[in-house]
């Protein structure tokens, strides 16, 4: 479906979620209370469970307000109408599961005192009224439709491949609104007089719009063409943005692979944007605030910690405790990066004598690499080595989560696929961290870089780090 109609689909989700949230809370509250009432003697509750007015309130808000800032990080309401149904049981499960932690979380910063049977009575309710509601979505959307909206009469401009595929998706489309009412030809020609899809459709020459937008209903054109013909429907568009019906132009025709699409502005100029990184300015600034808060917060709890080590270091090998290197940040940005210094003094020094037992390629990577010291081993194999970087992160050359900081020399025999990685801000861990560590081979590395790039949300990197803990704490995977 078409964004906006995407849109409408998630508020509506999110809606639905406050609705049924809050009867859940009341059948649970309802439920709790004729127990402790109605309860046979040897069942009775120890306390009577009662709450006030304000209180009540209070938890219903901040239930909804968990419920459906879950649904939206998760990205539950992106799917929910086309999901299968072992997915929606599972999303609603997982929402309402957390939702039911957090309101516990809740109680003891308010110092209430919640029934535990009221919790889980509440907990299953909501995944029950959840599910029930989500497994029949469809069919509700198209109620909904039907009930407050006119479908929208879409025709697609063109009889290639890509108008096509825009046809077949208008069709699916069709529990929202959207109609196909048939093709036109811009070449001319007009050798094609129907569109066989899963109905037939007829197909005009472009020529017949003008009378076809008088006689019938179009509520939108899409114009799905070869990029060479776009300049000679100029006249075509100026038609249909005097009439007020809107236009979309299909740019299939553009080289992008990886990229996503969108339309921005500076000033007055529309600009149409491919962007092969998340682009989402809000998110990306949600990433950075909790760049800073965990990395301030961690730097303070590990501060005595990192004295000690660094006073390690300097008692056991001769040189600094921290290891200063020129890397490559966000879009190749150099900046300072900051380690524990875990090898002997003139490791850098050492590095050609050693090159022929490089265990990669591009990058230098090497089992029982002799210049590593003893602390230093120790401090590689539970990352403590990586530590100060957590200071790169609240700087701002590092997030917690992201692809490594490449060296310069690195990026300069990156192929040209690899590059994209620099496009995103490096970090402390990545997919690669929780797959293997050191034990991927290169090419993997710069894969799962790729893969946590084109799959980027907050929800991802809150999995990324929390699967790189146990992962660190075991010491595998680490050279």
């Amino acid at each position: 479906m078409f964004h906006g109609h995407r849109r409408k689909v998630r508020i509506l989700f999110g809606l639905s979620d406050i609705l049924l949230i809050a009867l859940a809370f009341e059948a649970a509250y309802w439920l709790r209370a004729a127990a402790g009432v109605w309860a046979p003697v040897r069942f009775e509750f120890e306390h009577t469970f009662f709450l006030t007015t304000p209180v009540k309130v209070l938890l219903i808000g901040w239930s909804m307000v968990v419920w459906v800032a879950l649904g939206s990080w998760w990205e539950i309401y992106d799917h929910i109408d086309s999901a299968r149904p072992r997915l929606i049981l599972g999303d609603a499960f997982r929402q309402s599961l957390t939702g039911a932690v957090s309101m516990v979380l809740f109680e003891f910063l308010l110092r209430l005192d919640l029934s535990r049977p009221f919790l889980g009575l509440f907990a299953a309710l909501g995944w029950i009224f959840l599910c029930l509601f989500r497994l029949s979505a469809t069919r509700l959307l198209g109620w909904v439709r039907k009930g407050f909206a006119a479908p929208l009469y879409v025709m697609v401009v063109g009889v290639g491949e890509a108008a096509l595929k825009l046809g077949r998706e208008i069709e699916e489309a069709a529990s929202y609104g959207l109609r196909l009412t048939g093709f036109l030809d811009e070449t001319g020609e007009n050798k094609i007089k129907v569109v066989e899809l899963a109905e037939p459709y007829p197909v005009r020459p472009l020529a017949e719009l003008p009378e076809l937008l008088r006689r019938h209903v179009i509520d939108e054109i899409v114009f799905a063409v070869d990029s060479s013909r776009l300049g000679e429907l100029e006249e075509m568009f100026l038609m249909c943005d005097e009439e007020g019906v809107r236009t979309r132009v299909g740019v299939d025709f553009f080289p992008h692979i990886n990229s996503q699409v969108y339309l921005d502005r500076l000033g007055s100029s529309s600009l149409l944007t491919f962007s092969g990184t998340p682009s989402d300015e809000i998110r990306l600034l949600v990433k950075r605030g909790i760049d800073m808060a965990l990395s301030a917060a961690a730097l303070v709890v590990v501060l005595p910690l990192m004295m000690l080590i660094a006073l390690l270091i300097r008692l056991t090998s001769p040189g600094p405790a921290i290891f200063r290197q020129v890397r490559c940040g966000l879009s190749g940005r150099r900046f300072v990066f900051y380690k524990f210094r875990s090898m002997c003094n003139n490791a850098e020094q050492l590095r050609a004598s050693l090159e022929d037992r490089n265990e990669r390629e591009t990058v230098f990577k090497m089992r029982n690499d002799p210049r590593l010291t003893g602390v230093g081993r120790w401090l590689r194999k539970f990352s403590i080595d990586e530590w100060p970087q957590l200071w790169n992160v609240l700087k701002g050359d590092m997030s917690l989560v992201g692809p490594r900081p490449a060296l310069p020399d690195e990026v300069e025999r990156y192929q040209r696929w690899q590059r994209r990685r620099l496009r995103m801000r490096p970090g402390l861990t990545c997919l690669w961290a929780v797959k293997g560590r050191d034990s991927v081979d290169f090419d993997t590395w710069m894969r799962l870089d790729m893969e946590y790039i084109d799959r980027w949300s907050l929800a991802l990197d809150w999995q990324i780090m929390l699967r790189t803990v146990p992962r660190v704490l075991s010491g595998r995977g680490a050279h």
